[in-house]
């Protein structure tokens, strides 16, 4: 056959792939370049064979992490490598990339082959999902969350005091502020104190201010957190930790809303709203005499339960989305996302710091990624499997056996209701029957059809 053949026909079958492949010389010159590689780039193959590579693809890591010039380095193959290009119109375009070496019969280096993808719908899809499934800086996608959702706006509308409460690490500033923003006070301060991070005595004079002279060291006045936040909302997280002293004081603000800094010989009238979280349980505080009952019922007018992670576990890829897309644009990386094998192992991990937990385990994942995909690897120690049989363990892990987790743990919290499984998780109750059938899914004994919820 000859070499003029041979090249058509290699020409036929990399145009009949869907993925830009082009191949180089060990001069980096540009010896083949198929359909959908002209397509990405908008560069014809004729004005790209014989080129530098470089010149062609623009890419942001040509210069300083060359995948392909790596894999001549180490001799390794380059697997799903992000970057992204400048097109012949000048739009960036965002591809993953794959590497290879090609030898001869002898086995002589005679060049390299790269595959790249382009992912811009994938990048647009995820944008949309994001922004359908985000309120404010809140993530979730879950019927917890798009109820809490639904409810923001309309409590934000009002005037009325919000507690908030839910585990460490659930997002409640978030909420507050989102409370805040929402609210004809947005225009004004959001002033946020931690309760339990300060000693009584300066968590008094860090709420309400003080005179100069009021004490040793007040050589000039003080405006406290309540009059800064005037006009706007003070968020009193960890509202639990307050003192009964203090309580009292935050009582008289909320009945007949003036402060009284520390010295001052009249008190001054302020209009803040009141935002207060707590991850314990108040009533039950109320109930064994820590917390004011008068005070309780001040700042519960609006309640809002946030739901642990645990609990809202279809919220996690969509969570994972969002961290890698905050991580890349503060970091200046193009990781594309999470492996399966990682995906599986998160969506089995229970979570006790919840949302908080996550983003500290993405962040930590970030400065071991370099490039491509978060690995097991990249995991926290703990984790990771322990050893072989733990790997063994993990690789039949996929995304059938995510999905089988998932319905199991939403079907465990709808109390065996399959139609508000259904309904929790997105699809038609027919569609979890036969799921259920395939996946041999032991459904709970409190099944909760006869109570159609």
């Amino acid at each position: 056959m000859s070499k003029e053949i041979e090249g058509r026909r290699q020409d036929v079958i990399l145009d009949s792939i869907n993925e830009g492949v082009f191949t180089v010389d060990p001069e980096w010159r540009i010896t083949a370049f198929n359909r959908a590689a002209e397509r990405i780039t908008g560069v014809a193959r004729q004005d790209a064979l014989g080129k530098a590579c470089c010149d062609v693809f623009h890419a942001n890591i040509c210069e300083k992490d060359c995948a392909l010039r790596k894999t001549f380095e180490t001799g390794k193959p380059v697997v799903n490598a992000t970057a992204h290009i400048i097109n012949q119109q000048g739009r960036r375009v965002p591809i993953r990339i794959s590497t290879a070496i090609l030898k001869d019969d002898t086995r002589r280096v005679i060049g390299g082959v790269e595959t790249f993808q382009d992912l811009s719908q994938v990048e647009q899809l995820q944008k949309q999902l994001l922004s359908r499934f985000t309120f404010e800086d809140i993530v979730g996608r879950s019927p917890a969350m798009m109820r809490l959702f639904d409810l923001l706006p309309q409590i934000a509308a009002s005037r009325s005091s919000v507690l908030i409460e839910g585990p460490s690490g659930t997002g409640k500033e978030l909420f507050a502020r989102a409370i805040h923003n929402l609210s004809p006070r947005r225009k004004k301060s959001f002033v946020p104190v931690n309760c339990a991070a300060l000693p009584d005595t300066l968590l008094e004079s860090e709420l309400f201010g003080y005179k100069a002279g009021a004490f040793t060291d007040a050589k000039r006045d003080k405006a406290g957190r309540f009059a800064r936040a005037d006009g706007g909302t003070i968020f009193l997280d960890e509202i639990g930790d307050m003192s009964p002293a203090l309580q009292v004081r935050l009582l008289r603000v909320l009945q007949d809303h003036v402060i009284e800094p520390l010295g001052a010989a009249a008190p001054v009238a302020v209009d803040v709203r009141v935002v207060a979280a707590t991850n314990q349980d108040l009533a039950e505080l109320v109930q064994a005499g820590t917390f004011r009952n008068d005070l309780y019922y001040r700042i519960r007018v609006v309640h809002l339960q946030l739901p642990a992670l645990q609990q809202r576990r279809e919220d996690i890829p969509l969570l994972l989305d969002h961290l890698v897309a905050k991580f890349n644009r503060l970091q200046g990386k193009d990781i594309a996302g999470v492996s399966v094998e990682a995906m599986a192992r998160l969506m089995e991990h229970d979570f006790p710091g919840n949302v908080r937990e996550l983003e500290n385990i993405i962040e930590q994942a970030f400065v071991l990624c370099r490039g491509g995909l978060v690995e097991m690897h990249h995991l926290p120690p703990e984790l990771r499997p322990a050893g072989p049989a733990a790997q063994e363990a993990l690789n039949p892990m996929n995304l059938q056996a995510m999905e089988k987790l998932l319905i199991t743990d939403t079907l465990r919290r709808c109390n065996g209701s399959r139609k508000r499984t259904a309904r929790t998780l997105g699809i038609d109750p027919s569609t979890l029957y036969r799921k259920i059938q395939a996946f041999r899914i032991a459904v709970p004994e409190t099944d909760g059809r006869g109570r159609g919820k």
